[in-house]
């Protein structure tokens, strides 16, 4: 299949912003390349970057999309320059604001993620490791192997890390887990190896559906973790402990309207995927469906927010 990589360059300021503007239009993936957070890699001395050369220029992020190559795609591309122009208009510094795209095909995005994608610990237990790299895991840790393909989701973006710690006090042995809004699986298979009985992973996006399989698959939790398409939950059955959605804020707070009944007595709701913005939006629309908020954790512009269900 041939895919679309359009590549933004921005400002840090904007960069964030411009990631969740992709992911709104349907974006399979996101990469950010920020040559300063590179910079700060090597000097730390950590895994392949110590190879690397610093960067002099460090004001320019690139972000990288990747969209299917259909009729969809010319819309797609208006739709980021209005969306672009609109940040200016809006006092956001876009920085330069160009867009270009280049014509790939499923392996070449691959090789992509591989440049980007190390072995990370998140959170007090969780390590995920692309599956090209060796990791001798120490007590208590769980290690979650990952090949995202094109697939969003390694959970070295700050909303699935702060998902992925969220659900290392979240998940008891033997709940039920559905997780919407799958991508490459990481936040099921997570759940499945802190003790989930039963975890529904689903996705609107038949390409991350197979990849979330596959990677289902290779951690070795396929007994315990289901993976099928669906728009939102419509597709699930049966009631959870625990929802999890990092997905982006007006889906989120479409699945307020939509949840209930997939929801166990006391069951908490798992949302990240938010931007600072649009916090405010989504607590609102949670209060306004019955919803009590239990927490909120900030992070880098991006929050996640857990909240229950039987207010």
């Amino acid at each position: 299949m041939q895919w679309a990589e359009v590549s933004i360059d921005t400002s840090h300021e904007a960069m964030e912003l411009v990631s969740e503007i992709l992911q709104e239009l349907g974006a399979g993936g996101v990469v950010i390349e920020d040559p300063a957070l590179l910079n700060e890699y090597i000097r730390s001395g950590l895994w392949d970057y110590t190879d690397l050369k610093e960067s002099d220029e460090t004001e320019v992020v690139t972000v990288k999309a990747y969209w299917a190559m259909d009729d969809a795609l010319e819309g797609k591309l208006q739709n980021l320059a209005a969306r672009l122009a609109a940040l200016t208009a809006n006092g956001v510094d876009k920085g330069a604001g160009t867009v270009s795209w280049r014509a790939v095909a499923d392996e070449d995005w691959s090789e992509t993620w591989k440049e980007f994608f190390h072995t990370e610990k998140i959170g007090e237990r969780t390590v995920i490791k692309p599956t090209w790299e060796d990791y001798e895991a120490k007590a208590e840790e769980i290690v979650v192997e990952l090949d995202p393909g094109a697939a969003f989701g390694t959970g070295q973006h700050t909303t699935t890390a702060l998902c992925i710690r969220a659900l290392e006090t979240l998940v008891k042995p033997g709940m039920t887990v559905f997780d919407v809004g799958t991508g490459s699986g990481v936040l099921s298979i997570v759940a499945a190896k802190l003790g989930a009985g039963r975890v529904e992973a689903v996705d609107f996006d038949p390409v991350a559906v197979r990849i979330a399989a596959e990677n289902v698959r290779q951690n070795g939790v396929a007994n315990v973790v289901r993976t099928g398409q669906s728009d939102l939950l419509k597709s699930v059955e049966g009631k959870a402990d625990l929802i999890i959605a990092n997905i982006i804020a007006d889906i989120i707070v479409r699945l307020f309207g939509e949840v209930k009944e997939s929801l166990a007595a006391g069951a908490l709701m798992l949302l990240s995927g938010i931007i600072e913005d649009r916090l405010h939006d989504v607590t609102k629309a949670a209060a306004r469906h019955g919803f009590h908020v239990e927490r909120i954790e900030e992070e880098k512009g991006w929050a996640a927010v857990i909240v229950r269900g039987d207010a």
